[in-house]
């Protein structure tokens, strides 16, 4: 008889715990119904990356000195230096530098590593295409600037939003 007064009573106090838990994510869920969407309607509208977002990585042929530091620090021996020894001036001369930007994992280790800081990383992530022999950028797609978010014209910014402005 006493164990089953005890079991009704365990019953009773798993069942209040359980209409609690119940009414707390239900609390929970009516404190996020009152929130603006974060929903973008992306090729008009983009989100402004952070300061530090590591996106395609620009190159300056100009500051290379053919060290081959970025391919050393690369986990998965990305870049592609091509040079050329200059037998009387005893230096390196770059021929060709590439980065495949299909099998890059934009770690960021190239740029942070590079004794001349000819690597950079720009804001740009829209590297999608049909085809992926297209992600493998040369020297001169590589130096190519992408144009900033802010300054484009024909997207709104998140910044521009009417719905941020009311606030």
């Amino acid at each position: 008889m006493f164990s089953m007064v005890t079991g009704f009573m365990n019953y009773g106090q798993q069942t209040v715990r359980a209409a609690r838990y119940i009414g707390q994510s239900f609390m929970i869920t009516l404190s996020h119904a009152n929130r603006l969407p974060v929903t973008i309607q992306y090729p008009y509208e983009k989100l402004i990356t952070a300061e530090r977002f590591r996106g395609r990585i620009h190159f300056e042929f100009d500051k290379c000195i053919a060290c081959e530091v970025c391919v050393r620090v690369c986990p998965i021996d990305l870049p592609v230096v091509d040079w050329k020894l200059e037998t009387d001036i005893r230096k390196k001369r770059l021929l060709n530098y590439s980065i495949d930007f299909g099998i890059c994992i934009f770690c960021g280790n190239c740029v942070e590593y590079c004794p001349t800081n000819c690597l950079s990383m720009t804001e740009e992530y829209e590297l999608s295409t049909y085809d992926r022999h297209e992600l493998n950028y040369n020297q001169i797609a590589l130096g190519r600037l992408p144009m900033s978010v802010i300054d484009d014209y024909t997207i709104r910014t998140i910044f521009n939003s009417p719905q941020i402005k009311n606030k």
